[in-house]
């Protein structure tokens, strides 16, 4: 078929909805809904929707792909079959992008659609940074390995650094921080992830605003042994109640930022430590690319708190990182660097919609 022109993206997170009609990469409508479930709250999608005159392809961001899903595929009962699949490894973001795939589709029932993978990005990840040192068995029958996420924004943030800094993406080794409520790291050499700091599941790597980020497993099986909490409630804890909210009392970083100016322990605490998880996985995603050319800074915090970008970076001088404290108040699409930097450092605007919506033609237009 012909290559799709307009395009309605979905992307669900695991707490919100941004849904963005594309015509090329200009956005024609939006929609934005916070604490969205997808359990009972599809009217407002479905209506939003059916308001559209013209939509020739919808593009679903999906989280999990898992071994088999590693490239944009077109949605049949099938593929949603085997996204919902996954729940157990996307707890909080697989049931509600099934809840936008089954939404769209009430209303756009004769429409093509296409599901966009966050793990498809990190298939390239070699074997020494993919593979867990559990027994080779339990590796190949259960497909475990680092499948690592936010690949659609990593993916976006490595292309628009390169535009940014006029430089071809294949000469370039860059580290992208992709910073929101979830948080990850990639390491993208000539645009093909080699590293990143989630993992299995979304749950691995750095401090997020409700999730642990990595700790010890054998933490894990202590608490399941000698504190009585079971399994869900486990679960529930790492996923939902830990992070900044479980050390700071909030899940919102600049509520935490305002208390620990206050001289507020917690928050201080809760700040430094997702500030030193960052510094050092930053710092380890450069020795997977054997060094460094450019730094990028995306997703809600990434972009809009020069605090963060500041101080994760002033302790990496030695890696050629210079920050221009005049320059590093931009919130959008710009250099942030020094003059004089070896290493730049740059703020990219958060596209996932664009990179859904290239992946969704592309798939359709074969």
């Amino acid at each position: 078929m012909a290559e799709p022109n307009a395009v309605l993206v979905v992307n669900a997170g695991s707490s919100s909805l941004k849904v963005r009609l594309l015509d090329g990469d200009n956005v024609v409508d939006s929609l934005d809904l916070t604490d969205w479930s997808g359990t009972e709250d599809t009217a407002e999608l479905e209506r939003f929707v059916a308001a559209q005159s013209a939509v020739d392809a919808v593009g679903h961001r999906i989280v999990h792909g898992g071994p088999d899903l590693t490239e944009p595929t077109v949605l049949d009962q099938k593929t949603r079959a085997a996204i919902e699949a996954l729940t157990e490894l996307a707890p909080l973001h697989q049931p509600r992008g099934v809840a936008g795939i089954d939404a769209v589709a009430r209303v756009l029932p004769d429409t093509p659609a296409v599901a966009c993978f966050d793990t498809a990005f990190h298939t390239t990840i070699p074997a020494a940074a993919a593979t867990y040192a559990l027994p080779r068995e339990w590796n190949q029958r259960w497909a475990l390995r680092r499948y690592g996420f936010h690949g659609l924004s990593h993916s976006y943030a490595a292309r628009r650094t390169a535009e940014l800094l006029g430089k071809p993406l294949g000469e370039l080794r860059i580290v992208t921080c992709h910073l929101g409520a979830g948080a990850s790291l990639a390491a993208v050499d000539a645009g093909r992830s080699v590293d990143t700091t989630m993992g299995f599941t979304p749950l691995a790597g750095l401090v997020m605003a409700t999730r642990t980020g990595s700790v010890d497993p054998g933490l894990v099986l202590w608490l399941l042994k000698h504190t009585g909490l079971d399994l869900d409630a486990l679960t529930h804890t790492l996923e939902s109640e830990s992070g900044l909210a479980g050390l700071g009392g909030s899940a919102d970083l600049r509520e935490i930022l305002r208390r620990a100016d206050t001289g507020d322990p917690a928050a201080t605490l809760a700040f430094d430590v997702y500030l030193h998880r960052l510094t050092r996985e930053i710092a380890a995603m450069t020795a997977s690319l054997r060094g460094l050319d450019a730094l990028a800074f995306t997703g809600g915090v990434g972009e809009h708190s020069p605090r963060v970008r500041g101080a994760a970076t002033e302790g990496l001088a030695y890696l050629g990182i210079h920050v221009d404290a005049s320059r590093n108040t931009a919130t959008s699409d710009a250099d942030i660097s020094t003059p004089d930097a070896p290493v730049r450092t740059v703020v990219v605007t958060a596209r996932e919609d664009i990179e859904i919506a290239r992946h969704t033609r592309a798939a359709l237009s074969v």
